[in-house]
């Protein structure tokens, strides 16, 4: 296995269930790099709810759409702009149904911040799923969700909190301490870490990428989302590596946790 593919092995993990089966055939240096794109993403977002994923600007998102109404909002999508928003349910939950002994109508709340995404790579299947690989834009809040709309959400996403393209700009990771505390990690999870393999990934790319891949809570991926700078970004996945490292599977947790 060359070198960028150990890269990925330890910074591009995602969970199991959202490994496609396929592989999509990119470079491996253009599948990690963050290059935001540049674009109008709209005020009416159609937002598809998953526990645990998360998206970040200029990272990208492999996804299996197979549910009816994210297959509409995904045909939607590509006849329009080809934008819609990554965001998490309130409660974690396997997936963006009515809780057990909920009201069928109930809809799960979602946090408030998400991110929206651009489809640049689609496969449709003769059964009507969908393969698509998501990348990230940018951030947004919503204060109101719209009426549904082939059975998918919408929310009125506001943009303007998060700058995210020029984030990254007089910013940058104390990398040592980053690799120190992924090494602890590493090293409590059995996970083969190799810090010099991470001297090709830029600062902007080493802190997303970790954050994105491994198998932080719920809440604490929501954490790493609503940083408002990279800086706090950064000092989150310090903490949340090495609170991790005293725990055999944090994974396995599902109670909420606190960072100070």
């Amino acid at each position: 296995m060359d070198s960028t593919r150990l890269v990925i092995a330890f910074l591009w993990r995602l969970p199991t269930r959202f490994i496609l089966d396929r592989t999509w055939r990119l470079p491996y240096k253009e599948f990690v790099t963050m290059m935001i794109p540049q674009m109008t993403v709209p005020e009416n977002l159609p937002v598809f709810p998953l526990t645990g994923v998360l998206l970040l600007p200029g990272t990208i998102l492999p996804l299996h759409i197979f549910e009816p109404r994210y297959r509409n909002m995904v045909e939607d999508a590509l006849d329009a702009d080809k934008i819609f928003g990554m965001i998490q349910p309130f409660a974690p939950q396997q997936d963006n149904r009515p809780l057990p002994g909920a009201d069928k109508e109930t809809t799960p709340d979602l946090y408030k911040v998400g991110c929206a995404g651009y489809i640049e790579q689609c496969e449709k299947l003769p059964d009507g799923r969908f393969f698509i690989q998501l990348k990230g834009i940018n951030r947004f809040r919503f204060e109101e969700e719209l009426p549904l709309q082939r059975g998918y959400r919408r929310v009125r996403a506001i943009y303007t909190e998060f700058p995210d393209a020029t984030l990254a700009e007089g910013w940058s990771c104390d990398r040592k301490q980053v690799l120190e505390a992924l090494g602890e990690f590493g090293r409590a999870h059995g996970m083969q870490v190799k810090p010099e393999h991470a001297e090709r990934f830029s600062d902007l790319e080493l802190v997303n990428l970790l954050g994105v891949s491994l198998p932080f809570h719920p809440a604490e991926k929501q954490a790493l989302l609503e940083a408002p700078t990279l800086k706090e970004r950064e000092k989150i996945l310090v903490n949340l590596l090495r609170l991790g490292a005293g725990s055999a599977d944090p994974g396995e947790d599902t109670s909420p946790r606190t960072l100070n």
